[in-house]
């Protein structure tokens, strides 16, 4: 499977089969499964200061985008966000 590298562009649908640009801001593994945060191309590149939505996605072992299903899942993967943000500011 190909790393998926942050710049990354993608068209995901969504729940009303829409299709929508994502952005690739980060990729991670966490214990043995890849996640990335993505955020809205559009919303990427107006580089406002506005907060952007971010989702995560796992990423499975073809390579597609999978929903976090559990809360607890999420927060794992939104703190490891959150240290690779704080890492890059420094």
């Amino acid at each position: 499977m190909e790393k998926i590298e942050v710049g990354e562009i993608f068209t995901i649908s969504d729940e009303n089969d829409e299709d929508m640009e994502v952005e690739v801001l980060a990729s991670m593994n966490i214990e043995g499964t890849d996640y990335v945060a993505v955020a809205f191309h559009e919303d990427v590149q107006k580089e406002t200061d506005e907060d952007i939505d971010i989702f995560f996605l796992k990423v499975d072992q073809d390579g597609d985008f999978a929903a976090i299903d559990s809360d607890k899942e999420f927060d794992k993967v939104s703190a490891a966000f959150e240290e690779i943000m704080d890492e890059e500011e420094e």
